[in-house]
């Protein structure tokens, strides 16, 4: 019957593909009669993958098909005519995988689909599966459980595997090839194999009953981390200890096996287990074709389980034409008859329900053979979680075509033999194996993800409960592997880990037991495996040197050798030439994919062949006459890997596949050349990678851990061969994962993007590592080190000697001996390699396609690295012969390793201008310095810092260079013009690419950056520069180092400090260093800066010629010291000149005033801790002549001073109450007076009068508040670029103003969004020469706001420096109330200083005072109150106006704390009064006030809603008044306060006109009460001070208008308060 799906397989196409291209054949047919069929599909084959009777084939779309014996669909799919799976189109499928008996896919989301026989679980579901469905893999141990994307596919008879995208593995199915801890059979939902969660697995295989994965190895440290101790204990190291080859397997009591070979008892309340058996169908042709274990019609009790034979010797043989050979054919036929019935009876014996505990546990621990837990526990050895055949058939000789259960392995009686042996010796008492308990339940999953995987648990005794899996639990769990290496090339840093059944040693660790979890095959680790293959009952392990590693079943010759034992890997024997880079293994054979002496690959095959039928009746024959065979003879096969001729006629196969007794490949037709050169390329590699192999492995790692290596090299020598290993190492590591890359690239058919090649990708990596070798291996050979290391190799290899000869590609060695310079200087010419495969892939694409530009630039960068490399072998070559012709102590001393040769003038060709006639210059340009030798002396001058001129000709026939060092310049006379030129450009070049250019001879930069050491110059000698340079002198910035401490680090000029620089300077009598921060001019400290000296002391300000200058402070000590000071004021060539202020913190005094030379000369004022205020005049710090002296009680001494204060001479003494002492006074104040004089009492209307006198006398010596910090005036000045106050260009101001904010902005990294946004807009330069009008003032305010808020503008600075001298002026001892008048004045100096710099900046500004007019063009504004003057348009321009703003906020605090003391007297009065009054309620205090009635408020509004004002209310009337009247206290400035004024009157009124009727107009009478009613309820705590500082600092143009008035109310509201006194 014609399945319908066939046809869609049959559809012909006029075109077959051109890639994809598959071909099949049956392994098991003689070599003459294999004919491999081309399957012909429409499109090309991704992927095939091969079961037991099936295949499975991936086409271009995502298009699964079928062929073979698909049992479970009874059909029959001819190999030509695959059908599809038509329940997968349109699933995007992109990976497929056959079992033993069902099938699996995979598509692009990570889904997986499996369908086939599932009687053990393996398609994940819970019956059977005709059709492909889904498989849900869900890591349920994460919360929320997530969907895991899967990645890859592997399945075995009763398994299947899968590896995620994050590099775990899932199972599931049955059997202890699953590597699950469980006990319950079968496993039908994926779960993740914990034993190597945490590890990176890259690649997973399947056998029949066991399994292989390729995992990346940890990290060494990873290990440490264990704390093993020295001594090995068991179940300390995570690999398995292999036996020695020559020892038989054995296992050891410290052996770590986490086995499962416990036989388990009957559990309770199950005496009769049921087991699987065989399902037979029958086929035409007399063929008994056995399925898949499982069948329910084959249960039956284990009691009466029977070995009996099958009554089908008629049907056994099958003929040479039968094309369905049975894949078990040959596994029965090799035993004898007695072997069979002793099996019986062993089968019977080990099934008698009589069998003891004790013996049960004693021949479970030691049996051999690959059984583990059943999920229906027996003591039936073949009632294991294999699911092996309970109706095992009893084979005879005439059943030689006949096989067992698809599901079931043989066992051996060779296996069965051991078992026993291994039970009596456990009956006499041997201790066992530690046995893993796969029934252990107390640990949780998350405990086994924190586990370390491969690190098992400690051994335990024999226990005698059943046999079970334990988790690991040593340790906790390293972080994962990262998805794919650091560099993105895959790492050959790998590990085999094997688990399952292992009676035939498929497992790889030296013996033949079982593994119930995964184990790491400790022989191959540091092979670099790169691909693992599982056969039925064999392994394979490819490496990346293409050696392949067999190990298992060796019965048909599958593992390509005859060494023993086969239970670890061996080494498969190949012919010299081959280099295997894919492989794959069927049931009975390997097939191999080799590179050979051609680009196009070859095929390899060994294993099971059929032999010719009259070979086959022979055999026949003698089985039938013998009666006992030797297991050896086996059906014809080969052991060595054997070439199949008609591999020629596929073209490039790509990928192989084996599976059952079939094998199939993929190739390619080499279209455009495209194919061949990516084959070539990759060819290539892997030749080039086993040579550095071998070249590592014979030559450089003996030679390296030879003892007499440094010796006969030398110390340098050693070091550099050293180096040398270890770049040869590098590269030969890169070449191998290269290799690997390109391996797995000709694999992937569907993604064959040429873009992702390594090649491009990592070009910069490549380049990097092929430079670092040609340079380890140049210095090497410079340094002579290849003479002596030919004769040690010589001594050391010996034998191997003609290894490396092989290994040579110098075809002129003498004698025989290895040109070993040559041979490491081979790897270059893969560079050329690689840029000559590029260009013929790029030939293959269209010039404006991507992959076109990415090969074609590949391509130019690796020729041109090619090219460049060659130039620096030949130059040490050149280098090398230079040293061994010119050898001597006197140039032994210019030897170094990266040192090369350019040009040299032994030839007289260069010498020095005006040399003596006898003289000897010789000249040696190396690509790091010129070197100057004049007899035994030499010069050396390093190019990077070096600068070479040609000299302009001018006649005299001299061919000059002009050459300019950092502390020398002298000038070369070339012989000819040609030599010139010839050492213009070898210069040039040299220094071009010291500096890091091309080298392509233009003329290097005249500024660059180096470092240099002088020697010569006197202020530089012995001191390290690192830093820019221009023409032979440090210029930019760069950092000064000298022996002695010294450093500095900033910027430079013509040779010397200039600008902004840091410096460090130590003093070694204070053990300290002095430090500097801020400006430097020609050499010197110049401008303004912060210098900490060692002593603690700390200066910040200006710098003039190194000395302090200008305006500056000082600090010293610190306050927890005896002599902590500050000085804030002018300096004079590094001494007190002019006005400053000095706070003596320790003796709580504050002077203020002249000083001169250190000393206090002049007028000043001396204010004590204690409130005493003296002034007059100091010489020499002392003061003498007539001063002042005024009491913390107001008493006042005006008269003659001597000696520091000391009182001496005419005087009159004024007390508080106005009595005074007119006469001689001398003494102290402080200790007492002596008087002569008279005394007057004042009569009682005079005292008030006297008091006023007295204190009117203050200020008398005082220094004019215009001339003090004239020196912070200047420095402005300066930084504007002016000689003096208004004296300079006004455009240069700006220049200046600019490149200050530039600079800052430039070399502030640290600066706020808000502080980087001011300066960008203080960079432009504003439009200051335009006249001055009302439509531009308010820009002119604007700029001045934002240049106030930043240092870094001179005006900013300004600002911030007054502040600071008006802070350390006033505050602390300063803050006496009797210098408040000096205060105030020093406010309105600050503000005509400031705005003579305002005009200058802005010339058109008006002077102050005057009257701005109104722009003609400019539209009519509304007036502004407090700056129009009369009815007109004109402003009145002041400075107070204009700068109180930017000061006033800033030197509020102390100022108001002068006020308030000055009122403290006055305010105390007034807030006795303020308190009394607010007793009263609203209306009371409104009647006693006055006020009438029809200004009373009747209402009054609580949270929106209206209330009625009763007698008791109680601030209810003229809220809003009042607490606008409140926020006076919030403003700083007077013209801030007089609008609070002002608003506290409108917002009266606006309260009063709802109580009248009509329009009105305020009268004082009417106005003066209800206003002092608000004063009252507002309790202003210092409304005197406020009221006294709005009337010194008001603007006087406004002292008579509007606001004039009101402030005049609130001014005699105050005082109203203060003297009324029937308040």
């Amino acid at each position: 019957m014609e399945n319908p799906e066939e046809s869609l397989a049959s559809e012909q196409v006029p075109r077959p593909p051109e890639r994809g291209l598959l071909h099949v054949w049956h392994s098991a047919g003689h070599n003459k009669q294999l004919c491999p069929e081309r399957v012909l599909l429409s499109r090309p084959v991704l992927q095939v993958s091969l079961g037991e009777h099936h295949g499975l084939l991936l086409a271009q779309g995502g298009q699964v098909y079928s062929f073979g014996e698909l049992l479970w669909r009874d059909l029959s799919i001819p190999v030509s005519a695959p059908v599809p799976e038509v329940s997968l189109l349109g699933k995007m499928v992109v990976r497929v995988a056959a079992g033993g008996f069902h099938c699996g896919a995979l598509n692009e989301q990570g889904s997986v689909y499996m369908w086939g026989e599932n009687t053990a679980g393996q398609c994940g579901q819970t019956e059977k599966v005709p059709d492909p469905c889904p498989v849900s893999v869900v890591d349920s141990e994460v919360v929320p459980p997530v969907v895991v994307r899967v990645v890859d596919l592997a399945c075995g008879r009763e398994h299947s595997l899968a590896l995620s995208a994050k590099n775990e593995l899932w199972a599931w199915g049955s059997g202890c090839q699953l590597g699950l801890v469980t006990s319950t059979f079968p496993v039908g939902k994926p779960q993740k194999v914990e034993h190597l969660a945490g590890r990176h697995v890259i690649q997973v295989a399947c056998g029949a009953y066991h399994s292989l994965a390729l995992v990346r190895s940890l990290p060494p440290q990873d290990y440490n981390t264990q704390n093993a101790p020295k001594k090995k204990e068991r179940g300390q190291s995570p690999h398995c200890s292999v036996t020695e080859r020559e020892e038989l397997p054995a296992v050891e009591d410290a052996h770590y096996c986490p086995l499962g070979v416990e036989l388990t008892e009957v559990m309770k309340g199950e005496t009769s287990p049921q087991v699987r058996g065989p399902r037979q169908r029958l086929r035409a042709g007399g063929m008994s074709l056995s399925s898949s274990p499982g069948s329910e019609d084959s249960k039956s009790n284990t009691k009466d389980t029977k070995l009996e034979s099958e009554g089908h010797t008629d049907n056994a043989m099958q003929t040479d034409s039968s094309p369905k050979v049975h894949l078990l054919s040959g596994w029965r036929t090799n035993k004898n008859l007695s072997d069979e019935l002793e099996l019986q009876n062993l089968f019977e014996k080990l099934s008698d329900q009589s069998l003891d505990k004790r013996d049960t546990d004693s021949l479970s621990s030691h049996t051999s053979d690959d059984s583990c837990v059943s999920s229906t526990p027996s003591t039936d050895l073949l009632t294991s979680s294999y699911k092996d055949d309970s109706n095992t058939k009893r084979q005879t000789p005439n059943n030689s075509g006949m096989s067992g259960s698809h599901s079931s392995s043989p066992v051996c009686l060779d296996e069965v033999r051991l078992c026993l042996e291994k039970e009596k010796s456990a009956l006499q008492g041997l201790k066992s194996s530690s046995l893993t308990n796969i029934h252990q339940k107390g640990k949780t999953a998350a405990s086994r993800r924190r586990s370390l995987p491969g690190t098992p648990t400690h051994g335990s005794p024999r226990r005698r409960h059943p046999c079970a899996c334990r988790p690991s639990s040593a340790g906790g769990a390293p972080a994962a592997a990262p998805e794919e290496a650091e560099d993105g090339l895959p790492s050959l840093e790998t590990e085999v880990w094997s688990w399952g059944r292992g009676s035939e040693g498929q497992l790889g660790h030296g013996d033949q037991l079982a593994r119930l979890q995964p184990l790491c095959i400790k022989s191959l680790t540091g092979e670099e495996v790169i691909k693992v293959s599982a056969g039925s009952h064999h392994s394979l392990a490819l490496t990346a040197q293409c050696q392949v590693y067999s190990w298992g079943s060796n019965m048909f010759g599958q593992l390509g050798h005859l060494n023993s034992p086969v239970t670890v890997p061996q080494q498969t024997k190949l012919s010299d030439g081959l280099r295997v880079w894919d492989l794959s293994a069927g049931q009975s054979h390997s097939l191999l994919l080799a590179d050979g002496d051609y680009v196009q690959p070859v095929l390899l095959y060994c294993g099971q062949q059929q032999e010719p039928m009259s070979v086959q009746t022979e055999r026949l024959l003698q089985s039938h006459s013998s009666s006992q065979r030797s297991p050896k003879r086996v059906e014809s096969y080969t052991v060595i890997p054997t070439l199949l001729p008609f591999c020629i006629e596929m073209g490039y196969v790509s990928s192989v596949c084996s599976g059952g007794q079939s094998c199939a490949v993929l190739a390619d037709h080499n279209v455009m050349g495209f194919i061949s050169a990516i084959h070539e390329l990759a060819s290539r590699e892997r030749h080039f990678y086993c040579w550095c192999s071998s070249v590592r492995k014979i030559l450089l790692t003996p030679l390296r851990y030879r003892e007499s290596v440094c010796p006969v090299l030398g110390e340098q020598c050693t070091h550099l061969f050293f180096s040398l290993c270890e770049s040869f190492v590098q590269l030969s590591t890169l070449i191998g994962r290269h290799a690997t890359a390109l391996t797995y690239f000709l694999h992937n058919v569907q993604g064959w993007d040429v873009t992702i090649l390594p090649l491009l990708t990592h070009t910069e990596y490549f380049m990097g590592i092929y430079k670092k070798y040609c340079y380890s291996v140049g210095d090497f050979q410079v340094m002579g080190g290849f003479q002596p290391l030919h004769k040690l190799s010589v001594e050391s290899l010996g034998f191997q000697q003609a290894l490396l000869t092989q290994l040579s590609v110098s075809d002129q060695s003498v004698s025989g001996d290895v040109d070993l310079v040559s041979m490491l200087y081979w790897p270059l010419q893969q560079l050329h390699q690689y840029s000559r495969a590029l260009l013929k892939l790029a030939a293959c694409y269209d010039v404006l396609t991507v992959e076109y530009q990415s090969l074609d630039q590949g391509h130019k960068n690796y020729e041109a690295l090619s090219s460049s490399l060659l130039r620096r072998k030949n130059e040490a070559e050149t280098t090398f012969l230079f040293w061994k012709t010119h050898s001597g102590k006197t140039t032994e001393c210019l030897r170094l390793p990266r040192r090369r040769v350019v040009c040299e003038s032994s030839n007289r060709s260069l010498t020095l201008q005006n040399a003596g006639r006898f003289s000897n210059h010789w000249f040696i340009l190396f690509n790091d310095a010129l070197v100057h030798t004049q007899f035994s002396t030499h010069h050396i001058y390093p190019l990077t810092c070096l600068w070479v001129k040609p000299v302009t000709e001018d006649g005299s026939g001299l061919h000059a260079l002009k050459i300019t060092c950092p502390e020398e310049s002298f000038t070369l006379v070339a012989s000819t013009p040609e030599e010139k030129n010839k050492w213009l450009r070898s210069l040039n070049q040299a220094v071009d690419q010291v500096l890091g250019g091309g080298g392509q001879g233009s003329s290097p930069a005249m500024t660059r950056t180096a470092s240099y050491m002088f020697t010569a110059e006197e202020r530089f000698k012995d001191a390290h520069y690192t830093g820019s340079w221009l023409a032979g002198r440090v210029h930019g910035r760069g950092t000064m180092k000298w022996p002695d401490g010294r450093l500095y680090k900033g910027n430079f000029k013509n040779g010397l400090e200039d600008g902004y620089g840091e410096c460090v300077i130590p003093n070694k009598l204070l053990n300290k260093a002095d430090t500097y921060q801020g400006q430097w001019r020609e050499g010197k400290i110049h401008g303004f800066g912060k210098y900490k000296y060692a002593s603690g002391e700390v200066y910040e300000g200006c710098f003039c010629d190194g000395q302090r200058h200008g305006y500056g402070m000082l600090s010293s000590g610190k306050l927890a010291k005896t002599s902590s000071s500050v000085f804030i004021g002018q300096w004079v060539h590094d001494t007190k000149t002019g006005y400053g202020v000095y706070d003596d913190i320790t003796r709580g005094e504050k002077y203020m005033g002249m000083w001169l030379d250190d000393q206090r000369y002049g007028n000043a004022v001396v204010i004590t801790q204690h409130g005493v205020y003296f002034e007059g005049t100091f010489r020499e710090n002392k003061m003498s002549g007539p001063g002042l002296l005024v009491s913390d009680d107001d008493t006042i001494f005006h008269g003659e001073f001597s000696d520091d204060w000391t009182i001496s001479g005419k005087g009159v003494l004024s007390m508080p109450n106005g009595d005074s002492l007119d006469g001689q006074f001398s003494g102290e104040w402080s200790s007492g007076l002596k008087v002569v004089g008279t005394y007057t009492k004042p009569g009682t209307d005079e005292p008030m009068s006297k008091e006023r006198n007295g204190l009117n006398r203050l200020d008398k010596y005082a220094v004019p508040a215009d001339q003090r910090w004239i020196c912070v005036f200047d420095e402005c000045w300066s930084r504007l670029g002016c000689d003096a106050a208004g004296r300079g260009e006004r455009t240069t101001a700006w220049e200046n103003i600019a490149v200050t904010i530039t600079t800052a902005r430039r070399q502030s990294p640290d600066l706020s969004r808000s502080q980087t946004k001011v300066l960008e807009c203080l960079e432009f330069i504003p439009q200051y020469g335009d006249p001055v009008t009302t439509a531009n003032y308010d820009n002119i305010r604007r700029y001045l706001t934002k240049a106030c808020e930043t240092p870094y503008h001179p005006l900013g600075w300004l600002v911030e420096t007054l502040v600071t001298a008006y802070r350390m002026t006033y505050v602390g001892v300063g803050s006496n109330r009797r210098l408040l008048r000096q205060a105030v004045q020093e406010v309105q100096a600050y503000i005509t200083h400031f705005y003579s710099i305002v005009r200058f900046l802005f010339p058109g500004l008006p002077e102050d005072g005057s009257v701005l007019q109104e722009a003609p063009t400019s539209p009519s504004k509304s007036r502004h109150s407090s700056y129009k003057a009369g009815q007109g348009s004109a402003v009145v321009v002041s400075a107070s106006s204009l700068l109180l703003p930017l000061l006033l906020p800033r030197l509020y605090p102390p100022l108001f704390t002068l006020y308030s003391l000055q009122e403290e007297q006055e305010e105390a009065q007034y807030w006795e009064r303020i308190l009394r009054l607010n007793k009263q309620p609203d209306q009371s205090l409104l009647g006693f006030l006055g006020v009438q009635e029809k200004f009373w408020p009747l209402w009054m509004s609580i949270l929106g809603e209206k209330k009625q004002i009763v007698s008791s209310s109680k601030d209810a009337c003229f809220v809003s008044a009042v607490e606008t009247l409140q926020q006076i206290s919030t403003r700083f400035t007077p013209s801030d306060k007089l609008m609070v004024i002002q608003k506290t009157f409108e917002e009266l009124t606006l309260e009063v006109k709802p109580l009248l009727d009509c329009d009105f107009l305020w009268c004082m009478d009417d106005l003066f009460p209800l206003f002092l009613y608000v004063v009252l309820r507002a309790r202003i705590r210092n409304l005197g001070a406020e009221v006294s500082l709005i009337e010194d600092l008001m603007d006087p143009n406004i002292q008579h208008g509007e606001l004039g008035l009101m402030f005049t109310t609130l001014k005699a509201c105050y005082i109203q308060i203060q003297h009324e006194t029937n308040m």
